[in-house]
């Protein structure tokens, strides 16, 4: 029992590390348009972003968590190694993409590494499979995500030309630097209300499958318990404090030159984005969303406006994600069968 519950143990730090490293890379989705328009420093950007990160343990349920923790993959199924391998090929494509600058999708790191070790471990039979199922919910989502980001940033761009094309620019540029500080926040809460309770999921999943579920729940057996909730959000609040200067470059500065009122309607989409996908319990891409918001803002400037070659190298990055971590994590499913256990 001590050497199991040691590597229980240990697994959760994994699972806190991946959380730390979520909010490390996804710090340029939350801050790129705040810093890029210059109404926040860096420093004072990722302070900001992570306050709201962890804020969110106390905004959204747990909807999202539920559907990781045992909507995609039965926990009875499989076993604590296979978890291990699921954070650990999260944690390398997560690293890879951070090295290359590319906004890739942590949840969709974690939710390949999740498939592609329960297949390795035990076929087809762990995964909980159905048009309507949440995993099913998740791949129309990875399509979708970008698109409705799109579709938000661009209405919200155009309604607000219209509301504001009277107004003179220097008064535009006053009214939405202060207005991109609530767009900001509003985007960094749905960001750790969604990310967050990935990890938290995957947390409850080791348990159930240690057969320690009652340490995962509140009593009563419904809730997740809070131990859980707050480790997690203070572990991707601190990985945004972070920062991942590379991709923010690449989301701030590269897909599009953004102004305070571009940046105030890209996060404002994004926001209303996550909110929804928070409270009907489907775990999205952050990254998709923020990107598909920022093209949607760009494009109504002229299709000249947007670096279609970049938005290019980040489609191939989104189309990798899964396939390169559920392979990372498969292989690592190999090795601890061959030699662990």
């Amino acid at each position: 029992m001590d050497a199991s519950l040691g590597l229980i143990v240990l697994i959760i730090l994994v699972a806190l590390a991946f959380d730390f490293i979520n909010g490390f890379h996804d710090a340029a989705n939350s801050i790129a348009t705040v810093v890029s328009t210059r109404v926040l420093s860096p420093g004072t950007a990722v302070i900001w972003a992570a306050f709201f990160n962890f804020v969110a343990a106390f905004t959204f349920g747990t909807h999202v968590a539920k559907a990781i923790g045992s909507g995609m993959v039965d926990p009875g199924a499989i076993n604590v190694w296979v978890i291990l391998a699921a954070l650990l090929g999260a944690i390398a494509w997560n690293l890879i993409t951070w090295y290359w600058g590319l906004p890739s999708s942590s949840s969709h790191a974690l939710i390949g590494g999740l498939c592609g070790a329960a297949l390795a471990h035990g076929g087809t039979a762990t995964l909980i499979l159905g048009w309507d199922s949440k995993l099913a919910k998740t791949v129309y989502f990875i399509l979708l995500s970008p698109l409705i980001g799109f579709l938000l940033g661009l209405l919200f761009m155009v309604i607000v030309t219209w509301i504001f094309r009277r107004s003179h620019p220097s008064a535009i540029d006053r009214t939405f630097r202060r207005g991109q500080l609530l767009s900001a926040a509003l985007y960094s809460l749905g960001h750790g209300g969604n990310d967050a309770q990935k990890t938290m999921g995957i947390i409850v999943a080791l348990l159930s499958t240690a057969k320690l579920a009652d340490w995962a729940y509140q009593p009563g057996g419904k809730e997740i318990a809070w131990w859980i909730i707050l480790l997690c959000h203070a572990a991707i609040a601190l990985g945004t404090m972070s920062g991942g200067w590379r991709i923010v470059k690449t989301m701030g500065q590269k897909i599009t030159k953004l102004k305070p009122v571009g940046g105030f309607c890209a996060e404002s989409a994004g926001a209303v984005a996550l909110f929804s996908a928070s409270s009907l319990g489907i775990p999205v891409s952050t990254t998709h969303t923020i990107t598909g918001s920022i093209l949607g803002v760009g494009s109504t400037q002229s299709s000249s406006a947007v670096k279609w070659g970049v938005a290019e190298n980040i489609v191939w990055a989104w189309v990798l994600t899964i396939p390169a971590s559920a392979a990372i994590s498969a292989g690592c499913v190999f090795l601890f069968e061959k030699f662990l256990y």
